[in-house]
């Protein structure tokens, strides 16, 4: 399996969302990642235009982070979110986030809902959070709404707060079958944040246990917010991953050579960029050996 290239609108402003919405509509293979609360809350009002203009282009949106007004329409309902946050999977939440994003985004059905950085959840509420959030979503997909749904997040593999394997036991719970509709899973996956990248290198870990269960992995921030362009000796790695090519393109080529990744979501509004990141993505994956190399490189002080 070759990865892709994908939008990621988190870091998108609203002035060029639907810009750079319309050049993810002719990528290769085009999915939109979007949630209720970019873009100042906007996010789904700004790609619905798009969206109607291509009604094969699927989107996915998440569940779990509250712009401010729902937040207040939430307390004043009673509904709990996570202290000192606007975070929530109560399932009336979950329920009412879904509905909105079917009427904001102009979709009867959504390909996919993930449930958004579940980790900000106490402990010792978080199972039965995300048994509670994914019983929501299952009959929801029973009823036509959404196609599957999934787990994104940015520390939750990573600090051990859930595995695949515990996600899929909820799952299986939740529908009341093994056969759910948790299909996707969303994490962090570059050459700074590359626990998960050396876990599946080894045959090990989220990205290898949901690739191996059949579920879409979606690679998030692979260039770490910018931060990748900017590495201290990026040059030099660069030319081992790919000579010739910026330190930008190499990072994307190794994130997109992870193996099981199926998506490698980019979040940038400049034709240029996109190009470029579909450029490095058109190339072959690259070697393992290669990419241990590196990580070792830059795991050595």
């Amino acid at each position: 399996m070759k990865a892709v290239l994908a939008l990621g609108t988190y870091r998108i402003a609203a002035e060029h969302l639907a810009a750079a919405a319309e050049r993810a509509a002719t990528a290769p293979d085009p999915w939109i990642d979007t949630a209720p609360n970019y873009t100042g809350g906007a996010a789904h009002r700004l790609l619905a235009p798009v969206l109607a203009a291509h009604p094969g282009l699927p989107v996915a949106t998440k569940t779990g982070y509250l712009t401010p007004a729902a937040a207040r329409e939430a307390a004043t309902a009673g509904l709990p979110l996570t202290p000192g946050t606007r975070h929530s999977l109560h399932p009336a939440l979950v329920r009412r986030q879904v509905e909105q994003a079917r009427a904001e985004l102009g979709r009867d059905r959504l390909d996919a809902v993930f449930v958004h950085n579940p980790e900000h959840l106490p402990p010792d509420r978080l199972p039965a959070a995300l048994h509670e959030a994914f019983a929501v979503l299952e009959d929801l997909t029973a009823a036509g709404h959404l196609t599957a749904y999934g787990v994104a997040t940015w520390s939750g593999f990573a600090d051990s707060r859930f595995t695949v394997t515990g996600l899929d036991r909820i799952a299986r719970t939740a529908a009341g079958t093994p056969d759910h509709h948790l299909r996707h899973i969303q994490l962090p996956v570059s050459l700074i944040q590359d626990t998960a990248l050396t876990q599946a290198l080894l045959g090990r870990g989220p990205i290898t246990h949901a690739a191996d269960r059949g579920w879409h992995v979606h690679a998030s921030a692979p260039l770490h917010g910018g931060d990748l362009a900017h590495l201290d000796g990026g040059h030099e790695l660069a030319a081992l991953l790919r000579p010739g090519a910026t330190i930008a393109e190499a990072a994307l080529a190794a994130t997109a050579s992870c193996p099981g990744i199926e998506r490698v979501l980019i979040s940038t509004a400049r034709t240029q960029h996109w190009n470029q990141a579909l450029a490095a993505l058109a190339h072959p994956p690259l070697p393992p050996t290669i990419l241990r190399k590196v990580l070792h490189e830059l795991a050595t002080p």
